[in-house]
């Protein structure tokens, strides 16, 4: 399947991760789909060229679903990129705030518009959308939606303020390539997952072999392993450039002291 020139990203249109593939991919044709795991299937099959995917949030931390995904399928992220998170709420014209039953958009917008839902919306029901663009859909008199303050919404009324928590929110987003393509030949970030091996001090074997290089680690993140209880998956990003000996070493010994290492991108 000749999936050259497209990008597979979450949709609908005017969802974060479209305007983060149109901020990345400026000259690919959007491929919107309704879910992550298809975002994925439509990059390995061929169908899409390059995916976009949101994988932290300054506020909530990763994107679990993602980290699974980019753990399990045969992508490399390649590129990042960092939006800032403007949430409005969109309403019909008029509708007062105590006639909304409803407020619809994505579990993680929800979650960072908590305050203003229980300040103003005390009596509305909370209902996750596969996208905070697909709550547009769901407007009416007795129903709103959380949405970025740059989609379109045509028709009805947004909050003249971000009503997130946190004003200074941002998420990361990954740009992925198939992995036989491989990845860049530099790099300022080298991003992997690794599981220790169960008895003492094999995690800090782990961190040691950067410590030891003077290698600054941005991230650390750990994820249970499905089906085995009390053992956990740890993903990792460092500072570096993947052609840098002291990376290269470092990375060997992590290998060496794990029972599993995947490399997931190197980016800048």
């Amino acid at each position: 399947m000749d999936g050259r020139g497209k990008v597979s990203c979450l949709g609908p249109a005017g969802s974060y991760s479209h305007l983060a593939a149109q901020t990345l991919c400026p000259h690919s044709e959007p491929l919107l789909l309704r879910s992550f795991p298809a975002v994925f299937r439509a990059l390995v099959s061929g169908e899409a060229e390059d995916a976009v995917i949101p994988i932290e949030n300054s506020i909530q931390g990763g994107v679990l679903e993602n980290l699974d995904l980019l753990s399990a399928e045969d992508v490399f992220a390649i590129e990042q990129i960092m939006l800032r998170i403007d949430h409005r709420l969109a309403t019909r014209p008029g509708v007062a705030y105590q006639n909304i039953c409803r407020v619809y958009s994505h579990e993680q917008a929800i979650g960072q518009c908590s305050a203003f839902l229980q300040r103003y919306l005390p009596q509305a029901e909370c209902i996750f959308t596969d996208s905070t663009a697909k709550s547009l859909e769901l407007v009416d008199d007795e129903s709103a939606g959380i949405v970025g303050s740059h989609a379109d919404a045509a028709g009805l009324e947004l909050s003249k303020e971000n009503i997130a928590n946190e004003k200074n929110n941002f998420t990361q987003f990954f740009r992925l390539r198939r992995r036989e393509e491989g990845l860049p030949a530099h790099s300022r970030t080298v991003f992997f997952c690794a599981v220790c091996e169960h008895r003492p001090g094999s995690l800090l074997e782990l961190l040691q072999a950067f410590s030891q290089r003077n290698i600054n680690l941005t991230r650390i993140e750990s994820r249970p392993i499905r089906g085995v209880l009390g053992e956990y998956r740890f993903y990792v990003e460092i500072e570096g450039d993947l052609a840098d000996e002291a990376i290269v070493l470092a990375l060997r010994a992590t290998r060496a002291h794990c029972r599993q290492f995947r490399l997931l991108g190197a980016y800048d």
